[in-house]
């Protein structure tokens, strides 16, 4: 040990004491530098560690702090100032608890304009964690006397380098008491939830304000200077601190009790269970935050703050991504987010006044897109291309579909959901001419687009189609997907010449059915144009196989075919894993003027592919066509079909509206069912299943899917049990795995679930004896 168990108290000190001192800082210094060199390092860590566990070391931590020229010992010391005052807290007298944070706060502001940022992060975050320990001893008065010296340093009356010091500690403060980012301090749960309630009610719109009007004292000298002044730093750190302060988990109200969310006011709209790749966090901070964030002006300024700071360094490129830019944007997405209680009931405009007001700052870094993108391909950053993405994601979680859309019409032609469309069909053009690049600002950009669409359309498309969708937003979508699938396409084509190993194939394969879900929805948005858009491209796509075979080299078509079979699956059926599958909504309430089955461009699309796939029984075709590859397509597509549409009940189908009374649903749910074309298109699919077991031996992913997903989609309803016993294809697949030798090559796992589809069909003979013989 190194013999530094002297208290907290800063007095004097003898010239025995004094050696001591220097002592132990020689002795951490010398340690310190051991290990930045690695010399010895068990050595020197063992000596580190001696101070952080000796009892009481505040006085040998202070000495080394104030007169230590080696800043990772100041560091050292500071982190044994805190694992000290945390351990030995309830024995510490009250005054001892309050000298060490105000030593601690005292010293940052002291030496706010050193050089070693890190040291003083690590002093202004102890203060933090010591304050926060203290926090349900220390009396109003004693608080008061903390912030009464942080707000003088954030008011700027010492100075901007004090300035940022107090700002800094603010940050340190609210990340301590939030509590994803707190620090372990061996206490219980309610003590950390008393922490975040009384600092939300009490004391974080203070903080907010006070953040605020740091950034107003120096926004207009950022503004008049013509070059970089200290003030940004200041400026960037108040933004930095009001975007986290909204970026906290808000959960009370000002009486004290828990706010209660209402998910469905608002335009809020709860977690649909569609994947999302973008974080967004909705602020809801109550309605005692009204006079700060909306009722001030507060918006409006800092628009104009980056509006005016962006115009004044439009010619230089490298502003966009200059820390107080950063900054700035983020805050306005965060404020993009703003919902709940903060809007007063009684005022509905109040809110899309509000989004209005951002969505207008926020147009300049999206509109128009293809400018845009045009200098981002050119060398410009994109950041701010994609926070405008963000933005528009925000205002989609927080509002409807339709108020989403009418946002824009009071200052643009268009709305909202057209600007959407036009921006994410610039980004898919820019994929389509780069398609080698991975991982570039376009490709970020597409998942944000992507997840304001989902968000958008997710939660309607299960409450009665899309009559919610006005009709320019339907158009929007329409060409949206028009250009999205000839993308797709094209990727499909140019994927037949490129080398790609296993494990990034099974990546792009996860990535694609993420995607393919959010293009089902902005399909399903726009039904009438796009089901028969998709029964047009495979048509054409199957012709020309037919036409170039044996003259063309087909590979880069039967991509096409198997990207194609992909997109359609997911639009015309969802996943239904475990669950009754339903036909969505807006497949059964459009196409209002279909009367007979034949014509439903849904049966049209279905019986073309069923068509095209029944031709894989045929050796010739199978050699030519359908390579292993495409018929995992085909069995992927027909399981997922077959469940949703086969031999339907329409009991269970009704859909949420009730939409049973009209006739183009009566032709959807008729035509396959076992009454007309039902037991017809079984028995295709159990002879494709016979076939994909058969005649593709050592195929496992395709055996695997054949038994694991088509075979089991069609013995999980007992009306279709029945007719598989009097299929002639089933009894021979029961015959084939009793007796054919290729069945037996099997893998152990396909063979078991195989044997369990074999004996869940029994569920369809009429008696129970029959069953169980």
């Amino acid at each position: 040990m190194l013999g530094v168990s002297s208290g907290s108290s800063g007095g004097g000190v003898g010239p025995e004491d004094l050696a001591q001192l220097q002592s132990t800082m020689r002795a951490i210094e010398l340690a310190c530098s051991y290990i930045q060199i690695n010399t010895n390092p068990a050595a020197a860590e063992a000596t580190i560690l001696s101070l952080h566990q000796s009892p009481q070391p505040y006085k040998a931590c202070r000495y080394i702090l104030e007169n230590s020229q080696v800043a990772s010992a100041r560091f050292q010391a500071a982190a044994a100032i805190k694992e000290a005052a945390i351990r030995e807290w309830s024995f510490l007298a009250t005054d001892d608890k309050g000298g060490l944070i105000s030593f601690c706060l005292g010293y940052v502001m002291q030496h706010a304009n050193s050089s070693d940022g890190y040291v003083f992060s690590k002093v202004s975050s102890v203060a933090a964690q010591l304050m926060k320990r203290g926090w349900l001893e220390f009396t109003p008065a004693e608080k008061e006397v903390f912030f009464y010296q942080i707000n003088q340093a954030i008011l700027g009356s010492r100075g901007l380098d004090v300035q940022f010091i107090g700002i800094n500690f603010l940050e340190s403060l609210v990340s301590e008491f939030s509590p994803s980012t707190s620090s372990a301090m061996g206490l219980p749960r309610e003590f950390h939830e008393n922490c975040h309630k009384s600092l939300e009610q009490n004391f974080l719109k203070t903080f907010y304000s006070w953040a605020q009007d740091a950034a107003l004292s120096v926004t207009n000298k950022i503004i008049e200077s013509h070059s970089d002044v200290p003030e940004v730093k200041v400026c960037n750190a108040a933004l930095r601190v009001m975007h986290q302060i909204l970026n906290w988990e808000f959960r009370y109200s000002k009486g004290g009790t828990r706010a209660s969310i209402n998910v469905f006011s608002d335009g809020i709209r709860p977690d649909t269970g569609s994947p999302r790749k973008t974080e967004c966090v909705i602020v809801q901070p109550g309605a005692s935050w009204c006079d700060v964030l909306l009722s001030s002006s507060h918006v409006g300024w800092l628009i104009n703050l980056y509006s005016s700071l962006r115009q004044k360094f439009a010619l230089e490129g490298y502003w966009l991504d200059c820390p107080v830019a950063v900054s700035a944007r983020k805050l306005i997405v965060q404020l993009c987010s703003l919902a709940g209680e903060i809007f007063p009931s009684n005022n509905a405009q109040m809110q899309e006044q509000h989004l209005l007001l951002l969505l207008s700052g926020v147009l300049p870094w999206i509109d128009p897109p293809d400018v845009i993108s045009k200098e981002i391909e050119e060398g410009r950053s994109g950041s701010e291309m994609i926070d405008g993405c963000r933005a528009l994601l925000s205002i989609g979680t927080v509002t409807t579909p339709v108020v989403f859309d009418r946002l824009l019409r009071s200052i643009r032609p268009f709305g909202t959901l057209t600007l959407l469309s036009m921006l994410m069909g610039e980004v898919v053009k820019v994929l389509m001419a780069n398609s080698t690049d991975k991982e570039t600002w376009s490709y970020e950009a597409r998942d944000i687009l992507l997840d304001t669409w989902t968000t958008l359309l997710a939660s309607m498309d299960g409450s009665g189609g899309n009559a919610w969708l006005p009709p320019e937003g339907m158009h929007a979508a329409a060409s949206l997907f028009s250009l999205i699938a000839e993308s797709e396409l094209k990727v499909a084509a140019a994927s037949a010449t490129a080398d790609e190993d296993d494990a990034d194939c099974l990546a792009s394969v996860s990535a694609m059915d993420e995607r393919l879900g959010s293009y089902a929805l902005i399909a399903r948005a726009a039904v009438d144009s796009t089901i028969p858009f998709l029964a047009k491209l495979f048509s054409d796509r199957v012709a020309r196989l037919h036409q170039g075979r044996g003259t063309v080299d087909p590979t880069e078509t039967l991509e096409e075919v198997y990207s194609l079979l992909l997109i359609i699956g997911h639009v015309l059926a969802d996943e239904g894993e475990g669950e009754t599958a339903l036909v969505p909504d807006a497949l059964q309430s459009h196409f209002v003027d279909v009367v007979e089955a034949g014509n439903h461009p849904v049966v049209i699309l279905s019986s073309s592919i069923i068509k095209f796939t029944e031709q894989c029984m045929d050796a010739d075709m199978r050699s030519s066509i359908f390579s292993p590859r495409l018929m995992e397509a085909v069995v992927w597509f027909l399981a997922r079909w077959s469940f949703t549409y086969l031999m339907l009940v329409e009991d269970s189908n009704l859909g949420s509206n009730q939409l049973q009374s009209l006739p183009s649903r009566a032709c959807l749910f008729t035509f396959f069912n076992e009454r007309n074309q039902g037991k017809f298109v079984l028995d295709i699919i159990v002879r494709i299943s016979l076939t994909s077991l058969m005649s593709y031996p050592g195929e496992k992913d395709l055996q695997e899917l054949t038994c694991f997903q088509l075979l089991h989609a069609l013995v999980r309803r007992r009306n279709i049990c029945f007719h598989l016993l009097s299929l002639d294809s089933w009894r021979n697949l029961a015959n084939a795995f009793a007796n054919d030798k290729t069945l037996f090559l099997l893998n152990s796992v396909s063979q078991r679930s195989l044997a369990q589809t074999l004996v869940l069909s029994a569920y369809g003979m009429r008696s129970s004896d029959a069953s169980n013989q």
